[in-house]
């Protein structure tokens, strides 16, 4: 791995060829770099890059580095599974939860999202293949929970965020697609969440607005924090 900012500039590059390749605008896909199990200097380093949107995964990492970074302009998302005693933390710090699968966690965030801060930014998680280790609705509950969510005071809907299994094909790809446009037009949002380091050339193909990469940005994993 070279440093963080060339490789947040080879993501990028791969990011606009993919864009290109789809027909799609230049700058349609919003880059969130994914630095859990990473150390706040690196976040730094990103940040120093140009970088300023983030993805976590375990809340008491994330609210150590929010500290260790804090007055730095950054936009701070939840991409990991939330669990109920987590929701207070995540509606008072989090700009975005990425993963809301179930309409009582978004009661608890909506509940609990300080007034005087703007509306949490929510994204209703599909799983799209079924996978018992992953969350997610199945893609026929979709609408009735992003019904649910557009309907809560201090939350706003933004879209829908899938993680397809490894070496999906690409028809897997354009289902989650296809449901993300279908429910566009319902609902109004503007996100589909989908893609990472080795597969964003797919996701971007069938529609994807915001890649969530982490190891091409950042290397490997460095440790497991407390679960989310």
């Amino acid at each position: 791995m070279g440093s963080i900012a060339h490789n947040l500039q080879a993501v990028k590059s791969r990011i606009a060829a993919a864009e290109r390749a789809a027909g799609r605008a230049p700058g349609a896909v919003t880059l969130l770099a994914v630095s859990k199990t990473h150390a706040p200097g690196l976040v730094r380093q990103a940040v120093d890059a140009g970088q300023r949107a983030f993805g976590e995964s375990y809340v008491q990492e994330a609210l150590d580095k929010m500290a260790q970074l804090a007055g730095l302009p950054l936009e701070w998302h939840l991409v990991g599974p939330l669990q109920s005693n987590k929701t207070r933390a995540v509606a008072e710090r989090f700009d975005w939860v990425h993963a809301v699968d179930r309409e009582k966690i978004a009661r608890r965030l909506a509940a609990q999202r300080p007034a005087d801060m703007a509306p949490l930014n929510v994204l209703v998680q599909v799983n799209a293949s079924g996978e018992a280790s992953k969350g997610g609705v199945a893609p026929a509950q979709a609408a009735a929970l992003a019904a649910a969510v557009a309907a809560m005071d201090r939350l706003r809907l933004r879209g829908l965020m899938a993680i397809p299994e490894p070496g999906a094909p690409q028809s897997r790809w354009r289902e989650i697609g296809e449901l993300f446009r279908r429910l566009q037009r319902e609902f109004g949002f503007d996100t589909l969440s989908l893609g990472m380091s080795d597969d964003m050339e797919a996701a971007i193909a069938e529609g994807s607005t915001l890649v969530r990469v982490g190891t091409a940005i950042f290397g490997a994993r460095h440790r497991v924090k407390d679960a989310a």
